[in-house]
């Protein structure tokens, strides 16, 4: 079979029977609720109801991930009809996703055989573009939200293959060039090249940040005018409430050493073994702990770095954990160690929940969620010495936690949400009529 099967948005898996979990998830899309749904506001560019498709991987826990499932949710909220399309129905959000969300599987004989032989995502992305292209042609949705840079190039030559007709808008959710070109490796060379060659026939993009909007201007020859900046919908009003929650964890009890955090993929973007070395120097300064959440490909290596330089007793890699916030109210500082970002959305998290912040300045992002240093330290990629100072000064003289939460707050969901809905409304509305028959 060739296409996307239908799954129980509740259960987030296959159903066991296929023609019930159709028939159920008819019943859902039939039963579209009103544009006042929900407590969201209702763009004013997009009050006409949509059928949104929203494309992606997975529902890892990645911060991309996070960020899709908070659009997702949030346009079915404000009324439209939406389709998140996944080319592989797993991961910790699946759970998450509103019941009012149609969630479809991509289906083809090769994503089977790389999906059950774990095949790394770029060729599972590859392969995804001839089902998601029958799709497009069967349920013609007014729009393609590609929901993260991954997902870009398969959905733009998934829509040449449906015969170009589904507008599609790319959200840029990471350094193109960070990412590809600098690294010098043939595959992820041609995929520079194909984004050069693809990027300008997205209907619109969607960068995450200034920065990433530069760095489409200056590596894949997009023009400015093509480009809308939206800054990630982070803040979700339930932030408060999760990290409030308990945590059953002995190192969070009053009274210990200083917690610092960490969180994401153990991939080389977040750079974990400069944060382990400038650990280790904080170390030899005074009493502290380190927690690191996530999990990736590069967990046994951080852990064998962990035990080279003696500090197994004091750094705990608990994997993913469902509620980070409640990690990240109880921690001394937050530290994101990245060489590159989108804009992490982790930092602004941990701001709202009142945790003292220090990161790289890495491309891009964080000099402007802190604002060029003012509400917490920047240093150098890839120098654990400035990193280990700076994790330092802001244990001694933690900044106020108020003016933290403050700024947080500038990242609510809410606006970015309606913002997307105004690119996406204006992108389906230039969409020619189809041919009466």
């Amino acid at each position: 079979m060739w296409g996307a099967l239908p799954l129980n948005a509740r259960q987030g898996g296959r159903a066991s029977d296929e023609e019930e979990c159709c028939e159920l998830v008819k019943q859902s899309s039939d039963a579209a609720p009103s544009p006042q749904a929900g407590s969201g506001r209702v763009s004013p560019a997009a009050q006409r109801a949509l059928h949104l498709a929203v494309f992606l991987h997975s529902l890892a826990g990645a911060g991309a991930q996070r960020r899709a499932l908070t659009l997702v949710n949030g346009f079915a909220d404000r009324g439209h009809r939406v389709d998140l399309i996944l080319v592989s129905a797993q991961g910790p959000l699946l759970g998450q996703v509103s019941a009012q969300v149609r969630v479809l599987e991509l289906d083809s004989p090769p994503l089977r055989v790389l999906r059950r032989w774990h095949s790394k995502r770029r060729r599972q992305m590859f392969a995804s573009a001839w089902p998601l292209a029958k799709y497009l042609g069967a349920d013609r949705p007014d729009v393609l939200l590609s929901a993260a840079s991954h997902a870009n190039l398969a959905a733009l030559r998934a829509r040449r293959i449906a015969g170009g007709e589904t507008p599609v808008v790319l959200r840029a959710s990471n350094h193109l060039s960070r990412s590809s070109w600098n690294r010098l490796r043939w595959p992820r060379l041609l995929k520079w090249l194909g984004a050069r060659r693809t990027y300008r026939r997205a209907d619109a993009i969607i960068a995450v940040s200034n920065g990433i909007a530069d760095d489409l201007v200056s590596h894949a020859g997009v023009p400015a005018d093509r480009i809308t900046t939206i800054l990630n919908p982070t803040l979700t009003a339930d932030v408060s409430h999760k990290a409030g929650l308990p945590i059953g964890h002995p190192w969070l009890a009053p009274g210990g050493p200083p917690v610092i955090l960490a969180a994401g993929r153990f991939v080389p973007q977040k750079d974990l073994p400069t944060l382990v070395r400038a650990f280790a120097r904080v170390r030899t300064a005074r009493p502290a702990r380190l927690v690191i959440l996530g999990d990736g490909p590069r967990r046994p290596q951080i852990a064998a770095l962990v035990r080279r330089l003696h500090l197994a007793d004091d750094v705990d890699l608990p994997g993913f954990v469902d509620n980070p916030f409640a990690w990240m109210s109880r921690a001394a500082v937050f530290v994101l160690s990245s060489a590159w970002e989108g804009l992490p959305g982790v930092l602004i998290e941990a701001m709202a929940c009142g945790c003292p912040v220090v990161s790289t300045d890495c491309p891009s992002g964080p000099a402007e969620i802190l604002a060029g240093g003012a509400y917490g330290g920047l240093v150098p990629v890839g120098d654990a010495a400035a990193l280990a100072r700076a994790i330092l000064a802001t244990l001694d003289r933690p900044p106020d936690r108020v003016a933290l939460v403050a700024r947080a707050g500038e990242f609510a969901s809410d606006r970015a949400i309606d913002r997307y809905l105004d690119v996406l409304a204006e992108v389906a509305a230039r969409r020619p009529p189809s041919p009466t028959p």
